[in-house]
């Protein structure tokens, strides 16, 4: 049974070597100009010493470059590109055709992740993209275990999947919803909007307080719960899935890094000895619980439930 890359996204080059040591296998990072949702900002020369650190202890980095892209951005891509062949990023995640397209031009030999967030919902969208080149699709989120595991056994690429932290909900390009909410005067109300790092949409009419932040790529409303199934790893794990990833968006370096400790020691226990881990497994979430700020309860997302729109 092959193990699952362990893909930890953290929010400083200081978090590489911790993170490693932890049990991170692999790296997602890059800066806001280029990426969406990243859980710290890296300039090109944060981005080159997270690679140097991390291939020192074996582990890999993949730079994210999966926004969506106007003409006026065009230009800069094919120099970012050629910027990470060079410092030997092990990988870009792109949603984008222009990345796909200028890799091919620059740095045919860089290795591609799709990921649009949204659309991989089927593995014939997956092998399309597998087929102009991408080694590996990021899935959804709003997918039910049995549609994850349908589709590992239909792709012809690696398959990732998110197994922790908060998901998106709402983006736009637009920076203006926290004005219009506020305007309006509507039961949900932006708090601590002078704060950009505490940001929420609080809905009192169910106690949800929603994460909202604005950067160069918009407005982004996040869920009220973080994600986890740590303790529904066994059959994910049995179907061959390639990449287990713990989202760090909004969340601190000591929250991220006892969250990869946890998830090491279950991914490894469910590979090693199943059996066991289905006796254990319930201890890893009770673990897992203990360290949720009050606010931010657990819950298993879209694994085991129909996405409703």
């Amino acid at each position: 049974m092959n193990k699952p890359e362990l893909l930890v996204t953290p929010t400083s080059t200081e978090g590489i070597l911790p993170l490693s040591d932890a049990g991170a296998d692999a790296f997602i990072i890059g800066e806001q100009q280029f990426g969406l949702r990243l859980a710290g900002e890296f300039s090109r020369e944060d981005v080159q010493a997270a690679i140097e650190l991390a291939h020192s202890k074996g582990k890999k980095v993949y730079v994210a470059m999966n926004a969506i892209f106007h003409n006026e951005k065009i230009e800069e891509l094919s120099s970012y590109i050629k910027f990470l062949h060079d410092v030997h990023a092990d990988a870009i995640v792109f949603g984008d055709p222009a990345v796909l397209m200028i890799a091919k031009e620059v740095a045919p030999s860089m290795k591609l992740h799709w990921n649009t967030e949204t659309t991989a919902t089927n593995w014939y969208t997956c092998n399309y993209w597998g087929r102009k080149g991408a080694g590996r699709a990021v899935l959804a989120r709003e997918l039910s275990m049995d549609a994850i595991v349908e589709m590992k056994e239909n792709a012809e690429v690696e398959i990732e999947v998110q197994v922790h932290g908060m998901t998106c909900m709402f983006q736009s390009k637009r920076t203006l919803l926290g004005n219009y909410f506020e305007y309006q005067g509507k039961a949900m109300e932006i708090e601590n909007r002078q704060n950009k790092k505490d940001m929420f949409l609080h809905d009192e009419e169910r106690q949800n307080k929603y994460p909202i932040f604005e950067d160069e790529n918009g407005t982004h409303i996040m869920s009220p719960n973080d994600m986890c199934i740590i303790d529904e790893l066994h059959e994910m794990v049995e179907a061959g899935i390639d990449s287990f990833k713990i989202d760090g968006v909004l969340k601190s370096p000591q929250y991220i890094l006892e969250v990869t400790k946890l998830y090491r020691k279950a991914i490894d226990l469910c590979v090693e000895d199943g059996d066991k881990y289905e006796q254990v497994k319930d201890d890893f979430l009770v673990q897992t619980e203990k360290l949720q700020p009050p606010n931010r309860s657990l819950d298993t997302g879209f694994f085991f439930k129909e996405t409703v729109y």
